[in-house]
């Protein structure tokens, strides 16, 4: 990379908004070069292939990628309703036989696989399709929906049932959609806490984010079409940005039934930045 600065790649999803605040508008922007046009498989993509030195990855794909270290403290996680990870179908979901994925996703794509196949022991097929609803009902049964696009479909005709309420309501845990992931020999310009000078500090961006929550629904309410005060409570009730241990707790047995799943080949344990 010819550029000094690190390279950090997020999806501009309004999930993420408040992990990147900082780094976008805030202390952190001046420190890293930020990449914020992806969706969360693609950030996976350009962590894996070295043109990102971290970026905010799907959680599944820790386990795909070798030599990722997870930072402590930050992610995009629910302990209710997400109200952004959506399976749309056009019958209950004990009748689903058949599922097209959107694109954008890899942590969803295998939770739905989880949720059908491990809580409702359902063989349902799979296929992956864009993220466009009458297209993916064309053919399929239900269609797996995730991020902005999702808080924008209609329901009044479908089933639509929520990711992590679903988990939840079976496992009685949070869900983890997303972290911040490291290339485990590009880690020179972090700051930690006996480092001189300004580092990047995921943790302390998080708060600086949370705390710019207002300003972000705001931003987003004027693209997206939705009312500022639905938004605000989006970030502030139905995501959770803290990787505490009741987090962690649910991360583990999602990574232990993905494995069940054959989903992944193993579950390894999380390398956490020290």
């Amino acid at each position: 990379m010819t550029n000094d600065l690190p390279y950090i790649a997020a999806s501009s999803y309004l999930n993420a908004a408040p992990l990147c605040y900082s780094f976008v508008y805030g202390e952190q922007k001046d420190r890293c070069t930020f990449l914020s046009d992806a969706a969360p498989a693609r950030c996976a993509e350009l962590l894996a292939e070295g043109r990102a030195d971290a970026a905010l990855i799907p959680v599944i794909e820790y386990q795909r990628i070798s030599g990722l270290k997870v930072v402590p403290g930050a992610c995009v996680a629910s302990r209710q309703k997400v109200r952004s990870v959506l399976l749309a179908s056009r019958v209950p979901i004990k009748q689903v036989r058949s599922v097209a994925l959107d694109t954008s996703s890899r942590t969803s794509a295998a939770l739905i696989q989880i949720i059908l196949g491990h809580f409702y022991e359902i063989a349902a097929s799979y296929r992956t399709s864009p993220p466009r609803l009458e297209e993916m009902l064309e053919s399929e049964d239900a269609a797996l929906i995730i991020g902005d696009p999702a808080m924008l479909i209609d329901r009044s005709a479908l089933h639509v049932y929520d990711l992590a309420e679903e988990w939840q309501r079976h496992t009685g845990l949070p869900f983890v959609f997303a972290f911040w992931a490291i290339r485990g020999n590009s880690t020179a310009w972090l700051k930690t806490d006996s480092s001189a000078g300004q580092g990047i500090d995921f943790v302390a961006a998080k708060l600086e984010g949370m705390a710019h929550a207002g300003e972000l629904a705001d931003r987003y309410a004027e693209s997206l079409g939705l009312p500022g005060e639905d938004l605000f409570s989006y970030l502030t009730e139905a995501i959770s940005y803290d990787l505490d241990e009741e987090s962690l707790r649910g991360l583990r047995l999602y990574y232990e039934l993905a494995e069940k799943s054959g989903l992944i080949e193993e579950a390894r344990d999380i390398a956490f930045l020290r």
